[in-house]
C-alpha cells in the first residue's frame, strides 16, 4: 500500500496566509507536487467546497480539512504546522495544526480506515503534543505511522462495556448506569466521523455512562445489535446526513446535532441524552407511521403557503413522470415498428391475431406482420401507460398532502377528471380536493377501536365521495370547458404567436434545470400530447420544443468544457463528459453541477440557448409523438435534422455565452482568496 505521508507533504513552522483557503490551497499544491493529483485547482475546489459545507477545526488547536476528488490519484495526507495560526471554526479558537486529507473519488477501504484512524489519533492529547514538540517532517511522518499502526481508538461495542464498568456509580441509579446508543456521520466519512464518535465515547467513560456508536463512515459501517439498540435509554445522532437504517431507533428519546458538535461538546450531548431518557416529553425517533406523520405535520406547520403548494404539485409530477417516459418511449417504438398507422389499427390487430397468428392486413409502413403486430403490442402497452398521467398525477399530489391515506381518493379522483375532459388541470385540482380531504378526515378523533380503520377504509372511501363527487357536480365541467379551450387555442396558434410560444417554452425548461419550473413546462406539454393527431399536429409541435430547449443545457456545458478547458475544474470536466450522453437523452438535470457552482453566470447563459432553441424548433413545425428520449426517439419526429439543428444552435449560443460570461463578468469570491497566498508566500 502506498505510503500515505512523506517529509515531502510535510510543512513546519510557516505562514500560509490568513484564511483557511490560503492553507488549503497551500496543501493541495503539495499533493499535486509530490505526484498524487492530477491538478491543484480542482483538488483545492472540491475541498474547499466541503469545508463550506462544515468547518473542520476541532478542538485543541487542530483542524483537518479534506476531501474526496477525481483530481486526486492517490490517497495523501499533508500537514502544515503553522508560525501564524489560522481559524478553521473551532470553538477553542484558531488552529495550528493542520492535517490535509485527500483521497480519490472511488478510494479503497483500507486507506479510507487508515485515513479514518489518523483522524482519531489527533484527540489525543499526547498525540498533539508531540507534533507540536517534533523538530522535522521524518519526526512528523513517524509518529503519524505509529498512530496508523496502532489499533484504532476503543468504541462502539468494544470499548462502550469497560466504559460502563469505569466508574459505574457516578451515573448509576436504581436501575444501573443508562444506556445510551448513538449515530455518527458526515458527507465525506473520513474524520469527524470518526472524532465525534470517540470523543462522545471519551466523555461517556468519564460521566460512567454505558455508550455504544455506529460510525456511518466511507468505509462502511457495522450496524448496532438491535438488542443494543432496544435497551438503550437514548439516542444520539451527531450527524450531517440521512441515518441509515434510522428506523431502528423508533421510539427513543433523541438528541439530534451536527457531527461537529459531538466533537466540540461530546460531554454536553451525553448529559442531554441522559436528561432526555427521562423526560416524557423528550423528542424521539418517529415511528415510520402515525409519528412519522405527526413530525412532518409540524415541520410543514412553519412552511409559507406557497411552499407547501409547490411541494405536492412537485410529489404528483415527479411520481407522475414515469409513467409518461415509459408509455412515451413504447408508444414511439410501437410507432417505429408498426408505422405512424397503428395508432388506429392497434385494437384491431391484438383483439384478432397472436404471436402465432400475425395479421395479414396491416399498416403500409410497418415492417411487415410480425413488426405490426409488436408495434400494436408497444403502442398499446405505452397507451395505458400514458393513461394513468392524470390519476398518477392527482394520487401523488393527494399523498403529498395527506401521506399513504390520500393515495386512493386521488386515483380516483384524478380517474375522473379524466372521463369529464378536465385532463392536467382537473388532475391538480381533483389530486389537491383528494388530498385536503384526506388529511382533514384524519385529524378527526376517534375512539381506540376505530383507529385501525381510518388509513385503509374510512379515510380512502369518504376522501374519495367528497372529492370525486365534487369533480362530478360542481368542478369537472367547467375545468373541461377550460381544458378543451386551451387546447383549441393552442391549436390555432401560428406564425409569430407559435414562436413566442417556443421563447418562453425554452425560458421555462432552462430556467431551474429540472425544477419547478421546468417540470410546469414539461408537464403542459406532456399532458396535451394526447389530444395531437395528423390534423391537429401544434400539441406535437410543442412536445418537440420543450425536448429540444430542455436539451440544451447540458449539451452546452459539455461543449463548453471542450472549447475552454482552462475555466473549467477537473471535476466540471469529468461532469462535461458526462453531460454529452443526459443532454442527449433528454435529462436536463446534467447541468446542474455547472449550475449550482456558478448559477448566475450558467442559467441565464442555458435560457438564452434554450428560448432560441424553442423559437427555432416551432418555427420550423417539427414535432415529436414521443415524450422523451431525446435524439433516440428520432423515429417519432417528423424531421429530424432540423430539429437537431435547432438544439445545436441553441447549444452553441449558450456555450460561448458562458464562457464569455466567465471572462468578463466579475469574479467568483473563491477565485478572490488567491490574493493572500501570493502575500504570504
Amino acid at each position: 500500500m502506498t505510503q500515505l505521508i512523506t517529509p515531502q507533504l510535510v510543512s513546519l513552522d510557516q505562514n500560509l496566509g490568513d484564511s483557511p483557503a490560503d492553507v488549503i490551497r497551500f496543501l493541495a499544491g503539495k499533493v499535486a507536487a509530490a505526484g498524487r493529483a492530477s491538478e491543484v485547482e480542482g483538488l483545492f475546489a472540491d475541498a474547499f467546497a466541503r469545508e463550506q459545507k462544515t468547518a473542520t477545526g476541532v478542538p485543541g488547536g487542530i483542524a483537518i480539512p479534506h476531501c474526496r476528488s477525481v483530481a486526486v490519484t492517490e490517497p495523501a495526507l499533508a500537514m502544515a504546522r503553522l508560525s501564524q495560526k489560522v481559524d478553521f471554526g473551532a470553538k477553542d479558537g484558531p488552529a495550528d495544526i493542520i492535517f490535509f486529507i485527500a483521497a480519490p473519488e472511488g478510494a479503497d477501504q483500507e486507506h479510507l480506515k487508515l485515513l479514518s484512524k489518523l483522524a482519531r489519533s489527533l484527540i489525543k492529547k499526547d498525540f498533539t503534543a508531540a507534533l507540536r514538540a517534533a523538530a522535522t517532517g521524518q519526526d512528523i511522518v513517524d509518529l503519524v505511522e505509529g498512530a496508523l499502526a496502532d489499533k484504532p481508538a476503543a468504541h462502539a461495542a468494544e470499548s462502550a462495556a469497560p466504559a460502563a464498568e469505569a466508574a459505574p456509580a457516578r451515573a448509576a441509579s436504581a436501575t444501573g448506569p443508562k444506556r445510551i446508543v448513538a449515530v455518527t456521520a458526515c458527507p465525506t466519512g473520513i474524520a469527524h466521523t470518526y472524532m465525534a464518535a470517540d470523543s462522545l465515547v471519551a466523555a461517556a467513560k468519564e460521566m460512567g455512562v454505558d455508550l455504544q456508536v455506529e460510525t456511518q463512515g466511507s468505509g462502511g459501517f457495522t450496524a448496532l445489535d438491535p438488542s443494543v439498540i432496544a435497551a438503550a435509554d437514548a439516542v444520539i445522532f451527531a450527524v450531517d446526513v440521512d441515518v441509515r437504517g434510522k428506523e431502528r431507533f423508533a421510539g427513543k428519546p433523541v438528541i439530534n446535532a451536527p457531527v461537529k458538535r459531538g466533537i466540540d461538546e461530546p460531554a454536553k450531548m451525553v448529559q442531554e441524552a441522559i436528561a432526555a431518557s427521562s423526560d416524557p416529553h423528550a423528542h424521539r425517533v418517529p415511528h415510520f407511521g402515525a409519528e412519522e406523520n405527526a413530525e412532518h405535520a409540524s415541520e410543514a406547520a412553519s412552511e409559507h403557503f406557497g411552499t407547501k403548494v409547490k411541494k405536492v404539485l412537485l410529489t404528483g409530477v415527479s411520481y407522475m413522470i414515469p409513467f409518461v417516459a415509459g408509455g412515451g418511449l413504447l408508444i414511439a417504438l410501437g410507432f417505429l415498428l408498426g408505422g405512424y398507422e397503428i395508432a388506429g389499427a392497434a385494437d384491431k390487430i391484438l383483439g384478432a391475431n397472436t404471436l402465432g397468428s400475425l395479421p395479414t392486413e396491416f399498416p403500409a409502413h410497418a415492417w411487415g406482420p410480425l413488426g405490426a403486430y409488436l408495434g400494436a403490442v408497444l403502442f398499446k402497452i405505452g397507451a395505458l401507460s400514458l393513461g394513468f398521467l392524470v390519476p398518477a398525477l392527482a394520487g401523488y399530489i393527494a399523498y403529498g398532502i395527506a401521506d399513504r391515506p390520500g393515495i386512493a381518493p386521488g386515483f380516483v379522483s384524478g380517474a375522473v377528471a379524466g372521463y369529464m375532459g378536465a385532463g392536467f388541470l382537473g388532475g391538480l385540482v381533483g389530486g389537491l380536493l383528494a388530498g385536503v380531504t384526506a388529511h382533514w378526515i384524519g385529524t378527526f378523533r376517534v375512539p381506540r377501536w376505530l383507529r385501525g380503520l381510518m388509513p385503509v377504509v374510512i379515510i380512502p372511501l369518504a376522501a374519495s365521495i367528497v372529492a370525486s363527487g365534487l369533480m362530478f357536480l360542481v368542478l369537472g365541467g367547467p375545468i373541461a370547458a377550460i381544458t378543451k379551450g386551451l387546447n383549441t387555442w393552442l391549436s390555432g396558434m401560428t406564425g409569430v404567436s407559435a414562436i413566442v410560444l417556443g421563447i418562453i417554452l425554452g425560458l421555462m425548461m432552462c430556467f431551474d434545470l429540472g425544477g419547478p419550473v421546468n417540470k410546469v413546462a414539461y408537464s403542459f406539454a406532456v399532458a396535451g400530447l394526447g389530444a395531437g393527431s395528423v390534423a391537429n399536429q401544434a400539441p406535437w409541435q410543442i412536445m418537440a420544443a420543450v425536448m429540444a430547449a430542455g436539451m440544451v443545457p447540458p449539451l452546452a456545458m459539455a461543449l463548453a468544457t471542450v472549447l475552454n478547458k482552462k475555466g473549467f475544474s477537473l471535476a466540471e470536466r469529468e461532469n462535461g463528459k458526462a453531460a454529452w450522453l443526459l443532454g442527449a437523452s433528454f435529462i436536463s438535470e446534467g447541468a446542474i453541477p455547472f449550475a449550482a457552482a456558478d448559477p448566475l453566470r450558467v442559467i441565464p447563459a442555458s435560457m438564452v440557448g434554450g428560448a432560441v432553441t424553442g423559437a427555432l424548433s416551432m418555427a420550423f413545425g417539427v414535432t415529436s409523438q414521443a415524450p422523451h428520449g431525446g435524439i433516440f426517439v428520432f423515429f417519432a419526429m417528423n424531421n429530424f435534422l432540423l430539429f437537431f439543428g435547432s438544439i445545436a444552435v441553441g447549444a452553441v449560443i449558450t456555450a460561448f455565452l458562458l464562457l464569455a460570461l466567465k471572462r468578463w463578468a466579475v469574479r467568483k469570491p473563491v477565485e478572490a482568496e488567491q490574493t493572500p497566498v501570493a502575500v504570504a508566500a
